[in-house]
């Protein structure tokens, strides 16, 4: 099993961006023109390394390779992207990588694409790119092809190499458990659980019950061996169940028109371990959210908007206003999901806004944003 942050480190160490490694300080698949170069580099990689992996690491300053992190980004869907807008597309895994010294939720992101061999290209046009493009990698740089297409192997062994000097070891699983159960998670309700006597499982959160349910919420759950972060909210609740082959959770989002507040499920996850030292995820999007009057949610969407030019223009608050402030990114979110779709791109623009004026309500509207991916990439 190889260590995601072994691997990021001797990609960072030895390596200059490359023909089979790039390196962002964020990337913004939210915005079409964000999502056009994502995939462009997806393609260009893919192209020049068709049998070894490449990678994009994520959260790294371009000119010291400093690590400072992105928020922990949850889109088991970014494959369904990149088969949607890709001809031929490598198998693409996005992992959340924790580092000691980044602040709690921050991560670095890692890409991993692994070509099926074939040429890849853009099934159809997006931003300033022509269907049919086709990208490869020159030096540090993916630009397009037109003619001489041709994949070369010239990345295999050097890559092998990275990955061979990124293997796991007992002590290192060892002193990953102990500093998620006894450093990073002290205030916490924290476990771990042994997969086949070879992967090793932490999770931590508040813990409650409810009718025989245990909710776990401010949860943060890591695949130790891998030193890969597969959950982490301030926000959510979710329940855990395992078994001796499996490790499942199901995530809710709580929404309502004010205080009428219900718990609904969002996805389910399932990681099955195998026999034969590897394991698969499954996820499923269950989620069925409530539906209302348009005549009412029109009048809560127009206040919504309101209320964020109000603040835009530095006007005081009512004391209503405040407490509507708080419900801003949920009564948002069911907008959207009433047929108000225009509401994801005002909570995007409202973003810079709220950062500087309210955190909380800022974090709010990232966690329903995240939940408006799941939906359109499923």
């Amino acid at each position: 099993m190889i260590n995601k942050r072994l691997l990021v480190k001797n990609l960072l160490a030895h390596n200059d961006e490359n023909s089979f490694y790039d390196k962002k300080r964020f990337i913004d698949i939210g915005q079409r023109e964000g999502k056009a170069k994502f995939l462009k580099h997806v393609c260009a990689l893919a192209n020049s390394n068709p049998k070894n992996n490449s990678f994009i690491v994520i959260g790294v300053e371009d000119e010291d390779n400093e690590i400072v992190g992105v928020d922990f980004f949850d889109d088991s869907k970014i494959q369904n992207l990149v088969n949607a807008y890709l001809d031929n597309p490598p198998r693409i895994t996005y992992e959340n990588i924790p580092f000691p010294h980044l602040p709690m939720g921050k991560v670095v992101g890692l890409v991993t694409i692994k070509s099926n061999g074939k040429v890849c290209s853009l099934r159809k046009n997006i931003w300033k790119y022509y269907g049919g493009s086709v990208f490869f990698r020159d030096g540090s740089i993916s630009m397009p092809k037109a003619y001489g297409i041709e994949l070369t192997d010239v990345n295999a062994d050097i890559v092998a190499n990275l990955e061979n000097h990124a293997k796991n070891n007992i002590e290192l699983t060892l002193d990953g458990v102990i500093d998620f159960l006894n450093e990073r998670h002290k205030d916490l309700t924290s476990n771990y659980k042994v997969f086949k006597e070879q992967f090793v499982v932490c999770w931590a959160g508040h813990q409650k019950k409810v009718k025989n349910e245990t909710y776990y919420s401010r949860v943060d759950i890591e695949l130790i061996n891998e030193q890969v972060k597969l959950f982490f909210s301030e926000f959510d609740e979710i329940t855990i169940a395992y078994d001796e082959n499996s490790f499942t959770t199901i995530e809710y989002v709580q929404l309502g028109l004010s205080n009428q507040q219900k718990y609904y499920p969002l996805e389910k996850v399932v990681i099955t371990f195998l026999d034969n030292g590897t394991y698969t995820i499954q996820s499923d999007l269950i989620f069925e959210p409530p539906l209302y009057d348009k005549k009412t949610l029109h009048h809560i969407y127009n206040a919504n908007v309101a209320l964020i030019k109000k603040i835009e223009k530095q006007t005081p608050l009512t004391p209503n206003e405040v407490r509507d402030l708080d419900l801003l990114s949920d009564t948002f979110l069911i907008c959207y999901v009433n047929g108000f779709e225009e509401a994801k791109d005002i909570m995007e623009n409202a973003k810079p806004i709220m950062k500087k004026y309210n955190l909380p309500v800022y974090q709010s509207i990232k966690e329903s944003l995240r939940i408006i991916r799941k939906m359109k990439y499923n």
